[in-house]
């Protein structure tokens, strides 16, 4: 994948600091640059990482031996995520030395990246610093990001209903009208990804790659639903939809970016759910990808999609938002009762940390992906009930959720060294009880 970033001079000789409050006059990219296809477990400890490795690689061809060094929350849960694999992978059969800082963080944003290119005589001939931030996307050291042009004006959802009450569009149409015709086979391709993993985990058995031996659940899952009835059925087959994706993630299959890998498997789980159901065509789910995304574009504009950054909030709590606008949509809600069903989406999962035990993407990420699916739908019906109408704005709502993960503590923030990840080290150690808790 060619990249389209500008390239600067490394340095980490300087303060690690917080990056400042999102930025108030930075329109939104394409959503090419939030939906991508690409290889679990992580957008931004395994996808991010390798478009990074693959563009230093373009750069500097010749190099004798690579050194690259990842610091941060990147290092913390590196291994877990396969992140070693996946800055080295491009550069063989050239040699790669990975350095591991968990307890260095670079200014940006704590998934930092250094790479080094060396000669025969291991002087430094180029070095690049590279911040993974989330979905796959990339900033460099002056924090400019990767992709394309900004195509979308819009500071919030504010500006966006609008504008689609004041020339009466739907979100999607809204879409059409900034991305042009060539969206409409890119989210068509989306879907078709989308519907290939499900179907790759539906079949899938056995157990996850990795020390916890966690097993695959999404084939017995979808089989068990066949056998029930009403709500409990349909909640099994979405459990079962977003399981499948989820593994898949987890074990290192395709799988698309909505807004994570590692929240991958709620929307694709709504959709395919709501389209068996109501036996929706091809063409109102691309509509509601193209929904989804605006949605997902907003939150990555004004606050952050990483784990690493604001927690899991930012991961499933936007992918819940993402998907309860889409299946609003489907269900022929309303733009302000579309806006009102991914306002929830987002608001339940204020304060989700993110603590994956191991550093592995699989608990208790899988589960809250399945969680979060059937949550989308539940959002998405109590707005349709509504006039659309509310007190808290999906805006203020996005704001609260920077601020929150801004005040959560760095062990919170994918690092595997809080919540449930230490508990669980704790436990598997023989430590005995836990400090503030039973025993």
């Amino acid at each position: 994948m060619t990249k389209q970033w500008r390239r600067a001079a490394s340095s980490t000789t300087q303060k690690a600091v917080r990056a400042p409050p999102k930025r108030d006059a930075e329109d939104m990219k394409s959503l090419r640059e939030l939906y991508r296809i690409g290889l679990g477990p992580s957008s931004s400890h395994t996808m991010g990482p390798r478009f990074a490795a693959e563009d230093f690689k373009a750069a500097y061809p010749t190099a004798a031996r690579l050194r690259v060094t990842l610091y941060g929350t990147l290092a913390a849960t590196g291994r877990g995520h396969l992140t070693d694999l996946a800055v080295s992978a491009p550069f063989s059969p050239t040699p790669v030395d990975i350095v591991w800082l968990p307890d260095h963080s670079l200014p940006r944003h704590p998934n930092g990246i250094q790479f080094e290119a060396l000669d025969t005589d291991d002087s430094v001939l180029a070095r690049r610093v590279v911040y993974s931030v989330g979905g796959g996307a990339l900033l460099d050291e002056d924090g400019r990001p990767d992709g394309g042009d900004d195509i979308y004006p819009y500071a919030g959802m504010q500006a966006i209903l609008e504008e689609t009450e004041r020339e009466r569009l739907m979100i999607w149409e809204l879409v059409d009208h900034h991305e042009g015709p060539a969206i409409r086979p890119y989210l068509r391709a989306i879907w078709i990804s989308m519907q290939k993993t499900i179907a790759a985990g539906l079949n899938a058995e056995g157990r996850l790659p990795g020390t916890l031996n966690v097993p695959r659940k999404a084939s017995a899952y979808h089989a068990r639903a066949q056998n029930l009835a009403g709500y409990f059925g349909q909640t099994a087959l979405q459990f079962a939809y977003a399981l499948a994706v989820s593994e898949e993630n987890a074990a290192g299959g395709e799988v698309v970016t909505a807004p994570t890998c590692g929240a991958s498997g709620v929307l694709p789980a709504v959709l395919f759910f709501l389209q068996q159901q109501a036996k929706l065509s091809d063409e109102k789910i691309h509509r509601a990808l193209a929904t989804a995304g605006l949605i997902g574009n907003i939150v990555k504009r004004n606050a952050s999609i990483s784990g690493a950054e604001v927690g899991c909030q930012g991961e499933v709590g936007t992918a819940c938002a993402m998907a309860a606008a889409a299946a609003a949509q489907l269900l022929g809600g309303s733009v302000r009762q579309i806006e009102y069903a991914s306002e929830m989406g987002l608001e339940h999962h204020l304060g989700l940390t993110c603590d994956p035990i191991g550093g592995y993407v699989q608990i208790p990420c899988i589960e809250r992906n399945a969680v979060a699916a059937v949550r989308a739908v539940d959002c998405a019906a109590y707005a349709l009930l509504s006039d659309g109408q509310h007190i808290v704005s999906f805006d203020e709502v996005v704001r609260t959720m920077w601020e929150t993960g801004r005040d959560m503590k760095a062990s919170y923030r994918e690092t595997a060294r809080g919540g449930l990840a230490r508990v669980h080290a704790v436990r598997k150690k023989g430590a005995g009880s836990v400090p503030g808790m039973g025993s």
